[in-house]
């Protein structure tokens, strides 16, 4: 544990204002005014005053729909894209972290990487087969599918190039959504691979399985046996819909844990192998030299990671006072045991309040109380989980993993598995950037 810990024997739990959550209670007023639109709140008027009547109450609203969308007020509450007319390339859409709260991504607002778009798959068409070395190769429609007990868990994905623009050598000038929006955490719910590796029997030989897409990319990765028995899921719906196009409908395979790429969308083929294909996605693009020589070659794992979603770049406080600091924790190893806030750079730390549910491989909302004087602050998280493994401080990671020489484009993927702490600048006029200290 860092050193500068204090315990909470009174509300200030560390530097530059972190305090006790408890000394938020009571504290309405000026929470009113410090967290919403820095425009304070009269609650001494609130009961002499009657409410007013505005339109919306004083005549019938809109007919209920079939599908309800979000209010129209929330119509920036959106991802962003990067390659929105669909030219042949890589398309990403990020998720808005800073516009949302707790645990679970909405299945719109869920990050996408593609390479060849959603094809329109016609799910009475599809067919999902298990071959190579088995007892009993099988075919399945998504009707018998459904007919296998079915489980749900929340779970983490995270593309591999999340956050990977960070390899810059400075700082660079983009938001929350920008920099870390290729991570979500959703409802998954489908049949354990297990269950159906149960009916196919599986050749002691097999160490690997191959799992391939029907979209045109064709991606294929190779993954373990082992995962396949532990907890890999063939995944039918998301957040208690069917999954959505661009995140894999019908079928997706759901590796919890692992990066991105590995959960790979509109499966149609499970092929047990002796060895790994050794195919071109692995062996080129899932592939990261590291500066000692070696490589990150079939390294799945999503490493221990924490960062703030609120207050960050973008957003700016309005005036001095009392602010909640939340964000987001999650390892692809199990749950998070414990997030450090900082709000001096790192100088002093105090430990920020988890909340529940905490589960393994799942986002983990963090909440710290802030009392902000108007001066300059850096704001950090550092996570652990719970098998010991901690977020690594830029320093020590750029000294086990290097950095770029040059600033790269925002969007860009100049290398894989970020996982450092990131800080936030906050300016004496409220302003909030991206910083290294």
């Amino acid at each position: 544990m860092p050193k500068g810990i204090r315990h909470p024997s009174g509300d200030a739990v560390a530097g530059n204002g972190l305090i006790d959550r408890r000394a938020l209670l009571g504290q309405g007023v000026a929470i009113a005014g410090a967290l919403s639109t820095g425009v304070g709140a009269s609650l001494t008027s609130a009961a002499a005053e009657p409410l007013k009547d505005d339109p919306w109450s004083l005549e019938p609203g809109s007919s209920v729909k079939p599908y309800e969308l979000p209010s129209s007020f929330e119509k920036n509450v959106a991802r962003t894209l990067n390659n929105p007319d669909g030219l042949p390339y890589v398309q990403t859409a990020r998720t808005p972290h800073h516009m949302l709260n707790g645990m679970i991504t909405p299945n719109g607002l869920h990050f996408v990487v593609a390479y060849g778009g959603a094809p329109d798959i016609d799910p009475d068409k599809h067919r999902l087969v298990i071959h190579g070395l088995v007892k009993r190769p099988l075919m399945f429609t998504l009707e018998a599918l459904a007919r296998y007990p079915m489980v749900s868990r929340i779970t983490f994905l995270e593309c591999g190039g999340n956050s990977a623009p960070l390899f810059s050598p400075q700082p660079l000038q983009g938001n929350v959504q920008a920099l870390h929006g290729l991570a979500s955490c959703a409802e998954w719910t489908g049949v354990k691979l297990s269950t159906l590796l149960e009916e196919t029997g599986i050749d002691p030989k097999a160490k690997w399985f191959i799992a391939e897409g029907a979209d045109a990319p064709h991606l294929t990765r190779s993954v373990p046996v082992a995962k396949a028995l532990d907890d890999a899921m063939i995944a039918l719906y998301q957040n208690g819909e069917r999954l959505t196009p661009s995140n894999g409908y019908p079928v997706r395979l759901l590796l919890p844990g692992y990066e991105g790429n590995m959960n790979v969308k509109y499966l149609r083929r499970i092929k047990l192998v002796e060895e790994p294909a050794m195919g071109f996605w692995e062996t080129k693009t899932y592939t990261q030299l590291l500066p000692n020589g070696e490589a990150y070659q079939f390294y799945f794992l999503q490493e221990v990671k924490s960062f703030i979603t609120q207050p960050s770049p973008g957003m700016t406080l309005k005036q001095p006072g009392l602010y909640q600091i939340s964000g987001v924790a999650y390892s692809g190893t199990g749950r998070i045991a414990r997030v450090l806030v900082s709000a001096d750079g790192g100088q002093s730390w105090a430990e920020a309040a988890l909340q529940e549910p905490v589960l393994a491989k799942a986002f983990t909302r963090f909440r710290m109380a802030w009392h902000w004087n108007g001066g300059p602050a850096i704001l950090q998280s550092r996570a652990w989980d719970e098998a010991g493994n901690f977020q690594p401080t830029r320093a020590e990671f750029v000294a086990r993993r290097g950095e770029l020489k040059n600033v790269p484009p925002i969007g860009a993927f100049p290398n894989q598995h970020f996982n450092a702490v990131t800080s936030w600048a906050v300016d004496a006029k409220g302003q909030i950037n991206h910083a290294y200290t």
